[in-house]
This record gives C-alpha cells, sequence and structure tokens, in this order.
C-alpha cells in the first residue's frame, strides 16, 4: 500500500510518500503560486519516487486549522484525486489525536485509524 500525506494548513507545504515501512518527504514554501501549483507539486514528487496516482491507495490531509487558501486548495485537490482515482481520502487536524504528545507525519495513517477518523468525509477548520 503506498499512502500520500498532504499538509498544506502550515508554515510550509509538506507531502509525505508511505511505502510499506519507508517514508519519504519534501517541502515547498507556502507561497500563493506553489497552492495554485499544487497538483503539479505533488505529481513532481510522485514522479520522482517512479510512482503515479494509479499507486496511491489513500491519501491523508492536513483539514486544519491554518491557513485558509492552503487548506481550501489541498482538500480541493483530494476530493478530486477521489473523484476521478478513487482514491479514499482521510481528513485530519492534528487536534483530533488527543492525548498524543508530537504527532509524527508518518504515524498519521494509524492514528487516523485509532482515533477513527472517518474516510471521504471534509470538516475543515480555517483560521481566519
Amino acid at each position: 500500500m503506498v499512502k500520500l500525506i498532504i499538509d498544506a494548513a502550515k508554515d510550509k507545504i509538506f507531502l509525505m510518500i508511505i511505502i510499506d515501512n519507508t517514508n519519504y518527504s519534501i517541502t515547498h514554501e507556502n507561497t500563493k503560486i506553489n497552492y495554485e501549483k499544487l497538483t503539479i507539486l505533488i505529481n513532481e514528487f510522485l514522479n520522482m519516487k517512479n510512482l503515479n496516482l494509479n499507486k496511491i491507495s489513500e491519501i491523508y490531509v492536513n483539514r486544519g486549522p491554518g491557513s485558509f487558501a492552503g487548506v481550501r486548495n489541498s482538500l480541493s485537490i483530494v476530493k478530486a484525486f477521489y473523484l476521478t482515482n478513487k482514491i479514499d481520502y482521510y481528513c485530519f487536524s492534528f487536534d483530533d489525536f488527543d492525548g498524543k504528545n508530537q504527532v509524527k507525519y508518518e504515524n498519521i495513517p494509524k492514528l487516523c485509524e485509532e482515533f477513527k477518523v472517518e474516510k471521504n468525509l471534509i470538516k475543515p477548520i480555517y483560521l481566519s
């Protein structure tokens, strides 16, 4: 199973691919230009690892709180990936994992399962 984590709610755009027990990550500046080309950044990252969207089994996306533009764009892209490629997604917030100190991105899939984050449901949290 190949999992993709997208976090555009923070100071940097963060992407992580999890393949079995191996993690690959990359960050980009959190700018308007990068929000507009987020799908390109994701595809370039996947291509670096000889992957494409057809290989992704699940996507995990940070739904906030955070940057309105980052949250909105990443959620829209994930929804489009779901509609076009039938990739299940989980919208998480670090606030969902009460009682867990210093949550690491590579643990997000297990935490979403443990805390019963619903699949294919968007509940964004924006900071104004």
